[in-house]
């Protein structure tokens, strides 16, 4: 079951939770964020987006994931829920030079301003969120 809804600063989608719907929610995003004139934004947020769902389809025992984005003051929120039931959200972890996984919420952490977990608004789940600055994108394109 997908589905998107996009108004001028706020996306919505929902996804299976399975691997394939991580590559459909980059996407998604990425033309939510050319469709919001954000293009710059595109890189940063689509990894964002790809290591938070990603963390929610294989550690939540989710049915379905959603992803949320809206801007405001200067910010792009991303948020991805998930339907975990475990109280506690991702926690990031030191991977060593041979590990396959675990650099994902540290990459998340080095591109975005702060991030970080809350329990659901709908009761059960985690909403693991991270926050953007658009103007650096924009001040690094005017640069280039």
């Amino acid at each position: 079951m997908l589905y998107a809804i996009s108004a001028r600063d706020t996306f919505r989608l929902r996804l299976p939770a399975q691997a394939s719907s991580v590559g459909v929610a980059r996407r998604q995003v990425r033309s939510a964020l050319g469709r919001w004139g954000l293009v710059g934004l595109g890189d940063d947020a689509g990894l964002v987006v790809s290591e938070l769902f990603t963390n929610a389809v294989v550690h939540s025992g989710s049915d379905h994931v959603a992803c949320l984005l809206w801007t405001a003051a200067g910010k792009l929120h991303i948020e991805v829920v998930d339907e975990g039931r475990e109280p506690a959200g991702p926690l990031p972890r030191a991977a060593a030079d041979g590990d396959e996984n675990g650099r994902g919420l540290a990459l998340v952490a080095h591109l975005a301003e702060g991030w970080g977990v809350r329990p659901s608004a709908h009761g059960t789940g985690r909403a693991v969120w991270a926050i953007l600055s658009c103007g650096r994108t924009e001040a690094a394109r005017r640069s280039g």
